[in-house]
């Protein structure tokens, strides 16, 4: 089956840790309302969530608990979605990070593949709303793939210009990361590469083996300009990516009412050039990824 037949893996970010309600009312905060947004997801067609985790009263946290509390209200509402853990941090002790993956071992943890300039930028204050250095040097990735690794979590690749995506093979010769890679080309974000379909095609390229070689390839579009990216990935044979962390709005400029409402619309181009959304255990099978337990309710009903 070429990478053109195949199904979509369709991610959801269901909550970043930037935007807040005033923003967006959809944004979950508690552990309910991440189960709740979660199970609209899935039943739109996605299969893996992404997670930022939050206090219950909406601030970003990095503990331990929260992260356990939100996974478990997401798994009883959601099933057996894939989970896949944001690690990536300004100002956050690397140990704190890995603190969470060691004690609750997602299927599947986000990777930052570069340092880079991290900025959002206003054309009508001619100003940064916010500037940052987003450090990801190889020392900080070989620390997090050494012990993803050990805990049998699945890196996935987040690249947010080229040479982030050639950044990948000095690991792939040390040995340090095992076929199908993960790889998610970000683009949007101030400091990164442009988001435009024909860069989003050279960095398809540049996926070691090519955008029909071995490894999944996936498109995140921050903001408006991410309808156009999820057309042009699902064309291409990538996987796709939507959700409140990456933007709020429809192609129309309708605000989201919920994830649901940004995955049908991800699921909808998804099919029209073609294809469909991946199942979880399609999913599942696609990234090298263990199969879910099925539950003994389940079990019954097959």
């Amino acid at each position: 089956m070429s990478r053109f037949e195949e199904p979509a893996i369709v991610t959801c970010s269901i909550s970043g840790v930037a935007a807040n309600r005033d923003q967006c009312p959809a944004i979950p905060y508690t552990p309910e309302e991440y189960g709740a947004e979660a199970r609209r997801a899935v039943e739109e067609g996605a299969a893996m969530i992404h997670i930022h985790a939050r206090t219950p009263d909406g601030m970003p946290s990095f503990e331990v608990e929260d992260f356990r509390a939100i996974t478990e209200a997401i798994r009883a509402a959601a099933g057996e979605v894939i989970v896949n853990y944001s690690t990536g941090a300004i100002g956050i002790p690397i140990e704190k990070r890995l603190a969470y993956l060691r004690e609750l071992r997602p299927d599947v943890a986000a990777l930052n593949m570069s340092s880079m300039n991290y900025a959002k930028y206003s054309r009508s204050r001619k100003d940064f709303v916010f500037q940052t250095v987003f450090e990801n040097s190889f020392d900080t990735i070989v620390t997090f793939l050494r012990e993803m690794n050990e805990l049998g979590i699945r890196p996935e690749h987040e690249c947010f210009d080229t040479g982030h995506v050639a950044n990948l093979d000095p690991l792939l010769d040390m040995g340090l990361l095992e076929a199908p890679l993960q790889v998610s080309l970000v683009m949007g974000v101030t400091g990164g590469i442009r988001p435009t379909p024909r860069n989003l095609a050279t960095m398809a390229d540049q996926v070691p083996g090519g955008p029909e070689g071995p490894h999944n390839w996936g498109v995140i579009g921050i903001s408006r300009d991410q309808w156009r990216l999820v057309a042009s990935a699902a064309a291409l044979g990538g996987n796709v990516r939507v959700g409140l962390e990456d933007n709020f709005y429809l192609p129309d400029g309708t605000m989201a009412r919920s994830n649901g409402d940004l995955i049908a619309k991800a699921r909808q181009l998804v099919e029209d050039v073609g294809r469909r959304a991946a199942t979880v255990e399609e999913a599942r099978t696609m990234l090298g990824l263990p199969r879910a337990p099925v539950s003994a309710q389940d079990a019954e009903s097959r």
